[in-house]
């Protein structure tokens, strides 16, 4: 009877035993489960400030961009125009200087035009003509070829004909048909001339 009545106290024991131990064991998982809820709660924040940091650096980022692209744009535009305005008023001073030769030149034809028309004056007047037009052309670096008696430049002069001579050397201008012309040292037209050849 011992046995048996000490069976029955020994189970309610146990089985109590197990009960404390699975309450025990499902207070610390809800105590763990709480812990990862309070974790993830702040990890989800912490996320949410970051996203909301990336974006404002990525919008700040964008109108930094945007700004650069329209001031490049702008730079294109006004590159552009400047370009433009180089080869349209690229001969502004130089035709102005020119204006003083049409004038002149101009006046000239009126007074030969004249039936008492002086021809000492007009020659005057062309001489005068020539030197603005000369001192116009030296202004902007245009220098005249006109190499009579020089050895003749294939790379300055063209030849136009071979004339046999024995008072100068071979291959000498001897006369200047069509005068040539410089621009600040590249040639812009040859001068054509005659050239001397040994004489048999």
């Amino acid at each position: 009877m011992t046995e048996q009545q000490d069976r029955p106290a020994q189970g309610k024991g146990v089985d109590e035993a197990i009960e404390d131990v699975n309450e025990t064991t499902f207070e610390e998982s809800a105590a763990e489960m709480e812990a990862d809820s309070d974790i993830a709660e702040h990890s989800a924040e912490d996320l949410a400030r970051l996203l909301e940091q990336a974006r404002a650096k990525a919008d700040e980022h964008y109108n930094q961009m945007m700004r650069a692209h329209a001031e490049l744009e702008n730079l294109k535009k006004r590159h552009a125009r400047d370009l433009e305005n180089a080869h349209k008023f690229a001969l502004d001073k130089f035709v102005a200087e020119l204006l003083g030769v049409w004038d002149s030149l101009e006046l000239g034809h009126s007074a030969a035009q004249a039936p008492s028309a002086d021809v000492d004056k007009l020659r005057e007047g062309t001489e005068l003509t020539l030197k603005m037009l000369s001192d116009a052309m030296n202004k902007f670096n245009v220098e005249q070829i006109d190499p009579i008696d020089q050895p003749f430049n294939p790379e300055l002069h063209q030849a136009m004909s071979m004339q046999p001579r024995g008072d100068v050397p071979p291959n000498t201008v001897v006369a200047v048909v069509q005068k040539g012309y410089t621009l600040n040292g590249r040639l812009v037209r040859p001068a054509m001339v005659m050239v001397s050849q040994a004489s048999n």
